[in-house]
C-alpha cells in the first residue's frame, strides 16, 4: 500500500504524514512495523533520547495504522537536577506531534551504587503498574543494535552464561507481560536521523559520556574495535547462533516446569518434585530461577551464586529451608515448596 493510500485510509495527521513521506524514514518505518507485528494496545517507554523519540514517532504511526491505542510514558528518575525540566519539555515536544505522553516520577531515596540497574528496575515497576491499570500487556522499549552489542560485552565481563549473553531479545515474556524491542535491529545513527528530522531535538544525557559507568566504557571499547575492523554483520550472526542454542535450552526448561512442578492456586505456592532437580544443570538452574520469579512476581532474577548454592544443597540432601528473592524455599520429604515470603 502506498503512503498516499495509507494516509487516506487511516487519516495520519499532517504533522506526522509529512515526516513519514521522507524516503529514509519510510523505509525505517516499514522495517519497524514488520518487527513489532501486534494488533493489541501497547505502552511505549520514552526517555527523550534519540532512540526513544524515534520509537515514539514510529509507534504512533503504527497505532494509527492498526487502529489500536498506544500510551506513552516518560520516566523521570530524578537522578539529575534538570531531569524534571527535561521530562516536561519532551512531553511538550511530543504533544506538538499529537503524541500525548504522561510523566511518571520516581520519588524517594536514590541509590549510591548500581544506579543504572536500580533505575531500570524502577522504570519497569512504574511501567508495569500502568499496564496493569489499563489492561495492557505489551511494552515497547527503544533498545537498538548498538545496545545489543554493548549488552553482550557487559555480560561477558559479568561471567554470564548463554542466557545472559542473548538477554536483550526482540521479544521477552515477563510474567503476563511482553517486552518488545522493535528497534533492536536498527542502527542508532538512523534513529538519530529520525529524531532530528521529525522533532529537531533529543536529550543529551551527560551520563552517556561518564566513564564511571561500565556501559560507557564498553561503548568506547566497541568504537575502538570497530575502527580496528570489527565486522558487525559477523557479530550479529554469532549472536543469532547463540540465540538458537538458547531456544533449545528454553524448550527443555519449559518441559521441566510443565512436567515436574505444580502451582497450588488455593495455597499460592509452587511444588517442585524430585525429578525437577535431576535434569542437566543448566535446565535446573533456569527452571528454579523462573520458579522464583513466577512466585515473587519480580522482573529481575536473583543472583546466580545464591541459586547455585541452593541447587547444590538440594542435590546433596543437605537443604531444609531458605529465603531468596522474596520467596521462602522449603524442602519437604522429596519435594521443594516455594511460597512468597510474608
Amino acid at each position: 500500500m502506498s503512503l498516499k493510500n495509507l494516509s487516506a485510509k487511516i487519516k495520519i495527521p499532517k504533522v506526522l504524514k509529512s515526516k513519514l513521506n521522507n524516503k529514509k524514514i519510510s523505509l525505517i518505518y516499514k522495517k519497524f512495523a514488520k518487527s513489532i507485528n501486534i494488533d493489541e494496545n501497547f505502552v511505549v517507554a520514552v526517555s527523550g533520547g534519540p532512540d526513544s523519540l524515534a520509537l515514539a514517532f514510529l509507534s504512533k504511526i503504527y497505532s494509527l495504522q492498526k487502529k489500536i491505542r498506544a500510551k506513552f510514558y516518560i520516566i523521570d528518575h530524578k537522578l539529575r537536577p534538570e531531569s524534571t525540566i527535561e521530562a516536561k519539555y519532551v512531553k511538550k515536544i511530543l504533544g506538538k506531534f499529537q503524541i500525548n505522553a504522561e510523566i511518571l516520577y520516581w520519588y524517594g531515596k536514590k541509590p549510591v551504587n548500581n544506579i543504572q540497574s536500580v533505575a531500570r528496575a524502577k522504570r519497569f515497576e512504574l511501567l508495569l503498574s500502568k499496564c496493569k491499570k489499563h489492561g495492557i500487556k505489551h511494552i515497547l522499549l527503544g533498545h537498538h543494535q548498538e545496545d545489543l552489542f554493548e549488552n553482550f560485552f557487559i555480560r561477558i565481563l559479568r561471567g554470564s552464561g548463554l542466557k545472559g549473553l542473548v538477554s536483550l531479545s526482540e521479544k521477552t515474556k515477563l510474567h503476563n507481560f511482553i517486552i518488545l524491542r522493535p528497534l533492536i535491529n536498527q542502527k542508532k545513527k538512523d534513529l538519530v536521523f529520525i529524531s532530528k528530522k521529525v522533532f529537531n531535538f533529543f536529550v543529551k544525557d551527560p551520563s552517556n559520556n561518564d566513564e564511571k559507568f561500565q556501559r560507557v566504557r564498553i561503548r568506547k571499547l566497541l568504537k575502538g574495535l570497530e575502527n580496528d575492523g570489527l565486522d558487525q554483520n559477523k557479530f550479529i550472526k554469532t549472536i543469532e547462533n547463540l540465540k538458537r542454542s538458547n531456544d533449545v535450552v528454553n524448550y527443555h526448561v519449559k518441559k521441566n516446569l510443565e512436567n515436574n512442578s505444580f502451582f497450588s492456586s488455593k495455597k499460592k505456592y509452587l511444588i517442585l518434585n524430585d525429578k525437577f532437580f535431576k535434569q542437566p544443570y543448566e535446565i535446573v538452574f533456569r527452571s528454579l530461577t523462573d520458579s522464583l520469579s513466577f512466585v515473587s512476581k519480580k522482573y529481575y532474577s536473583v543472583r546466580g551464586k545464591k541459586i547455585e548454592r541452593i541447587i547444590k544443597n538440594i542435590q546433596k540432601n543437605s537443604f531444609s529451608k531458605s529465603t531468596l528473592g522474596s520467596c521462602l524455599i522449603e524442602k519437604v520429604n522429596q519435594t521443594v515448596i516455594i511460597s512468597k515470603e510474608q
